[in-house]
């Protein structure tokens, strides 16, 4: 049986901790490794421990969360670890300009707090096998929410690599469809599906994604532009 998935709880309310730990730790594959209540803790927490997936509320005194994600998801720090660190985002509203920008240097995704149980336990069980947690519609809202598209820069170096169909599958991943529904737009399998997504992740060299979307806003490119 593989090891249960490390999980870091950074919130500045015990109470909220305390309710998250409990579901996470319910789950036979998941496991709370260390707890938080600033961005500056959370920071030396991280490192001196192993960790999986790290829940970032996005508001707290001294460091906040998009700060914190910047120095989590240094190279510096990247490099020293065995393995990735995945971040997901707690925040309060939706469309949260810090989430963005937390987003923007390297953070997974971002749920709300009032998200239900299962929801959270499956984010995180996504984001450690290097998927997206939030609906990626939102997600694009998110991104759009910033800054407008730099209109100097050219298309991602990757993007001539794409074949025909890893480019269709591209546009309709930006759209924020899932693999099943980009299966069925495409009259491909799953499995397929999957290994388009893989091929254009690593050949535009984004990691997930969260990170797909960023980077298609900001060359802006559209769903089947």
């Amino acid at each position: 049986m593989s090891e249960p998935i490390r999980v870091v709880l950074v919130d500045d309310q015990p109470l909220f901790r305390a309710g998250v730990a409990a579901v996470v730790d319910a789950q036979s594959d998941l496991r709370v490794v260390g707890e938080a209540g600033t961005g500056a803790e959370a920071i030396e927490l991280l490192d001196g421990i192993d960790a999986d997936v790290v829940l970032l509320d996005i508001r707290m005194p001294d460091v906040d969360g998009a700060e914190a994600a910047r120095r989590l998801l240094s190279p510096e720090r990247a490099a020293r670890r065995p393995r990735p660190l995945r971040i997901i985002v707690l925040t309060t509203f939706g469309l949260d300009e810090r989430a963005r920008a937390a987003i923007d240097v390297g953070a997974s995704g971002f749920l709300l707090k009032d998200a239900s149980p299962e929801f959270l336990v499956a984010a995180i069980r996504a984001v450690h096998a290097g998927s997206a947690v939030a609906a990626t519609g939102d997600l694009a809202a998110l991104v759009r929410s910033g800054a407008a598209p730099r209109e100097a820069l050219a298309p991602p170096a990757g993007l001539a690599t794409l074949s025909d169909r890893e480019r269709l599958v591209f546009d309709a991943a930006i759209e924020g469809l899932s693999n099943a529904e980009i299966a069925a737009r495409l009259f491909l399998s799953e499995s397929t599906v999957k290994t388009h997504v893989s091929n254009v992740l690593s050949k535009l060299g984004v990691r997930d994604r969260v990170q797909l979307v960023v980077l298609a806003h900001r060359h802006g490119l559209g769903g089947g532009g």
